[in-house]
C-alpha cells in the first residue's frame, strides 16, 4: 500500500542531491572575491541553521507528519537557490544559506523515517537497509551526473549552474505533495519543548547504546561532509579546471552510488566490527594522505574514501534505526544530523582559517588528525554497544 512512497522519496532525493553547484560552489565564491575563510563561513551559516532547526523539525516530522515537513523543506530548498541565482554579495548569500539550511533540516531525518515507516506498514521493515542503500545510491548517482554537468555549465559562467539548480530543486515539491503518510501511531497531546527535550535526553543520556551510535555516526558523517566541500579546492590548486573537477565529482559519486547498492551485503560479509574499523581508518586517513601527497596521485585515495563513505552512511543509519522506536525515529535521526552540522560549523571555518594562513596541504593534515582523535575517542564504546545489541 505504501510502496509508492519509495518512488516519491527517490524524486526528493534526486532534487536534493542533483547538485550542479556542489563542485563549483567554492570556486564561485572565490570568483566573487571571497576569501576561503569567508566561503566556509557561509557554509557554516548553513550548518548553524540546521543545528538550530534540526531537532524541532525532526520532532515536527514525528508529530505533524513526515509528509508535511518534507513539503516545507522542498519549498524552502527551491527558494534558497532562487536567491543564489538572482543576487550577489555576502549578506544575500547568507540569507540563501539560512533558508537552504532550514529547508534541509525539514527534510533530513524525515525522509529516512518515512521510508522505514512505509516499509514497516507493509511488513517489510527488515528490508530497510537495502532500500536505504538504494535511496542513497539514487542520491549519489544524481550527484555524480550533476558533478559533470555542473562543471560543464560552469565553463559558460560560474552563475549558470545556479539557474538550473533552482529548477531541479523544484521537482521535490510535487513529489512531496504526492506522499502518503503511514499511520503507525497516534499522538493525543500537543507537542511541547519538554517532549523534544525528553527525546533528546533518552537518546543521548538514558539509552547508552543509542548515544554511542549517534556520537560515532555523527563524527563519521562530519568527516564525509567536510571532504565533500574541501576537495574541489584541492583539485583546483593542483591544476584542475572546472570541467575536470566536475568530472572527478562524477566518478567519486558513482563510486559511492555503486557501493551503497551493496553496502548491506558488504556489512554482512565483513561483519560489523571489521566494517567499522575499515571504514574509519580509510575515512580519517584519507585527509592526512591527501595533505602529504598534494598531487594527482591523491585520486586513488579519494576513491577509497568514497568507497568507505558508501558503506558507512547507510550501515550506520541502519544501526540507529534498529534500536529506535517509530514515534521518535525522525527526531533521533535529526539529532545525528544536528551533531554532524554542529561539528561542521566549527571545523569548516577552522579549515578556511588554516588554509588562508598556512597551506591547503597543512590544513588537510591537521583536520585529518582532528578526525582521527574524535573517532578514536568514540569507536570503542560504539563497538561495545553493537556487541550488546547483537548487531
Amino acid at each position: 500500500m505504501y510502496s509508492g512512497n519509495i518512488t516519491k522519496l527517490y524524486l526528493i532525493k534526486i532534487a536534493k542531491w542533483f547538485m550542479l553547484t556542489m563542485p563549483i560552489m567554492m570556486l564561485f565564491f572565490q570568483d566573487l572575491g571571497f576569501t576561503v575563510e569567508e566561503s566556509f563561513q557561509l557554509k557554516a551559516i548553513y550548518s548553524i541553521a540546521i543545528v538550530i532547526f534540526e531537532i524541532p523539525s525532526g520532532y515536527a516530522a514525528d508529530v505533524l507528519g513526515r509528509r508535511r515537513t518534507l513539503i516545507i523543506g522542498s519549498i524552502m530548498g527551491t527558494l534558497g537557490f532562487a536567491i543564489y541565482s538572482f543576487t550577489s554579495g555576502f549578506y544575500a548569500f547568507l540569507a540563501a544559506e539560512l533558508i537552504l539550511g532550514i529547508g534541509q533540516s525539514f527534510i533530513s531525518g524525515a525522509d529516512s523515517a518515512l521510508l522505514y515507516d512505509s516499509l514497516k506498514a507493509d511488513g517489510r521493515e527488515q528490508h530497510y537497509l537495502k532500500y536505504e542503500g538504494r535511496n542513497f545510491s539514487v542520491g549519489n548517482f544524481s550527484e555524480a551526473i550533476a558533478g559533470f554537468l555542473g562543471g560543464a555549465l560552469a565553463e559558460i559562467s560560474l552563475r549558470t549552474p545556479f539557474f538550473f539548480q533552482t529548477g531541479i530543486a523544484f521537482i521535490a515539491i510535487p513529489a512531496a505533495f504526492m506522499l502518503v503518510e503511514p499511520q503507525l501511531y497516534t499522538r493525543t497531546q500537543k507537542a511541547t519543548w519538554r517532549d523534544i527535550l525528553n527525546v533528546v535526553k533518552y537518546a543521548m543520556v538514558t539509552n547508552r547504546s543509542l548515544r554511542y551510535n549517534i556520537i560515532y555516526s555523527s563524527i563519521i558523517g562530519s568527516a564525509t561532509l567536510t571532504m565533500a566541500w574541501v576537495y574541489p579546492l584541492y583539485l583546483k590548486e593542483i591544476g584542475f579546471r572546472e570541467i575536470h573537477i566536475g568530472t572527478t565529482s562524477t566518478v567519486l559519486n558513482l563510486v559511492v552510488g555503486m557501493t551503497t547498492l551493496f553496502a548491506y551485503k558488504i556489512e554482512q560479509k565483513l561483519r560489523p566490527k571489521s566494517t567499522v574499523w575499515g571504514t574509519t581508518l580509510v575515512i580519517t586517513g584519507a585527509f592526512i594522505a591527501a595533505g602529504l601527497l598534494h598531487s594527482i596521485y591523491v585520486l586513488p585515495v579519494m576513491i577509497c574514501f568514497y568507497f568507505s563513505r558508501g558503506i558507512a552512511t547507510p550501515v550506520l543509519k541502519d544501526y540507529i534505526n534498529r534500536i529506535t522506536s517509530s514515534d521518535m525515529r525522525a527526531t533521533v535521526l535529526s539529532i545525528r544530523s544536528l551533531i554532524i552540522r554542529a561539528n561542521f560549523s566549527v571545523l569548516a571555518p577552522l579549515f578556511g582559517y588554516m588554509t588562508d594562513r598556512l597551506t591547503l596541504s597543512q590544513a588537510f593534515v591537521i583536520i585529518g588528525i582532528i578526525f582521527t582523535v574524535l573517532t578514536g575517542s568514540s569507536i570503542f564504546l560504539f563497538l561495545r554497544s553493537l556487541e550488546r545489541d547483537g548487531s
